[in-house]
């Protein structure tokens, strides 16, 4: 149960309040006296408690049913409802000759040969001339004292009969038309298609005892209110912070105080360990737990905490 005694302010943190800045000043304590001890030492948060109505379960509905009551009664029902039969009659048919064009009628070029004759010509080969020609005898003579007698005579022309080939038509071509051909055919042709003829069979009734709906059934919708509870929502004010305190240490304090505060604490409801005059772990611990329990700073036996347990 022993633990150091809280020593000079020196041997502490520094810590200073969260929303104030550190400065020099804060690293010892304010105004301090002669004799005394100062330790820093956790100012708690301050909270403030405040009462609302919060909504515990929201509204509602429940659905209640009445349900249906019923009546037997005769009644005619359809058994076998009214329906048709088809009955398919079908196709006639007939043979018919057909005429149908095997080849379609159309025309070739067909080329007709050159012709030729032969003609006949004669040709001259020597022209007619006159010529000098001896008589032929004494009766040729005027008289015996006639001379030679010489004829002047005309010989003929000379001609050559010549035969030749002309042409008289040229090769061309000619369009030559050819008929369409045809083929008789036999064929079954439909004279009447298909038809249904549809024959109507009546309806089949049968009397049954049925049950009816006498009052149909209702559901009614009934409203459930929401649940509201009041509770105590703890709100933040400030924050925590450090600050100097003066506390009990060594120099300050004895054995008898310290018995004092461990027979307090127990008192309270908060076990120090045992009652033996020394501050250890066990006593420290509850004095922060005496500390949180009263709202008060919590780390060191501030004299605070000693006046709250009427210790001095």
């Amino acid at each position: 149960n022993h633990a150091p005694m809280p020593m000079h302010p020196s041997t502490h943190a520094t810590n200073t309040r969260s929303a104030a800045p550190v400065n020099n000043t804060d690293l010892l304590p304010p105004n301090p006296k002669t004799g005394q001890c100062y330790a820093r030492v956790l100012i708690p948060a301050v909270y403030k408690e405040e009462k609302k109505r919060r909504l515990q379960k929201e509204a509602s509905f429940k659905l209640k049913a009445h349900h249906p009551t019923y009546k037997w009664e005769e009644k005619k029902v359809l058994v076998k409802g009214e329906y048709e039969v088809a009955k398919l009659i079908p196709a006639k048919y007939e043979w018919r000759t057909k005429k149908i064009m095997v080849k379609p009628a159309h025309t070739h070029l067909k080329v007709i040969a050159a012709k030729y004759d032969w003609k006949v010509e004669k040709i001259l080969i020597k022209p007619a001339y006159s010529t000098w020609k001896k008589g032929r005898g004494p009766i040729e003579k005027i008289n015996n004292s006639t001379g030679e007698i010489m004829c002047l005579i005309e010989v003929p022309a000379e001609y050559k009969t010549v035969k030749t080939k002309i042409l008289t038509e040229a090769e061309h071509t000619i369009k030559e038309p050819h008929k369409g051909v045809y083929k008789t055919i036999k064929s079954k042709v439909m004279v009447a298609g298909p038809r249904i003829v549809k024959t109507k069979v009546p309806a089949v009734y049968k009397t049954v005892k049925v049950k009816l709906v006498d009052q149909v059934g209702v559901v009614d919708k009934i409203a459930i209110p929401a649940v509201y509870e009041n509770v105590t929502e703890r709100t933040k004010v400030s924050d925590g912070y450090l600050e100097w305190r003066t506390i009990l240490c060594e120099t300050n304090t004895n054995a008898d105080v310290i018995r004092h505060l461990q027979t307090a604490l127990r008192d309270s409801g908060h076990n120090p360990g045992p009652i033996d005059g020394v501050i250890g772990v066990k006593t420290m611990a509850a004095v922060k737990a005496y500390q949180r329990a009263n709202n008060l700073p919590v780390g060191q036996l501030t004299l605070e905490t000693l006046r709250g347990l009427k210790v001095i």
